[in-house]
């Protein structure tokens, strides 16, 4: 085999890796972008729930708590 083959051969092998990675590259960082996506949603269902409590602990008053019996 001459050393022109060899070194086609080889750049065709790293041609075709580079493009397997590129194509990995993109589907994590669309995996990446829909993660943030859904964590974005996730803070703001978060950020509700934590005011909603805030208002029923606001409207309840105080709240005296007798410890069990076994204490």
């Amino acid at each position: 085999m001459t050393d022109i083959k060899k070194l086609e051969e080889r750049l065709e092998a790293l041609e075709t890796q580079l493009a397997y990675q590129d194509q990995t590259i993109e589907d994590l960082n669309n995996a990446i972008t829909e993660q943030w996506k859904v964590l974005d949603r996730y803070k703001a269902k978060i950020s509700r729930l934590e005011e909603e409590l805030g208002e029923l602990e606001a409207s309840a008053g105080p709240v005296h708590v007798d410890k069990p019996p076994h204490y």
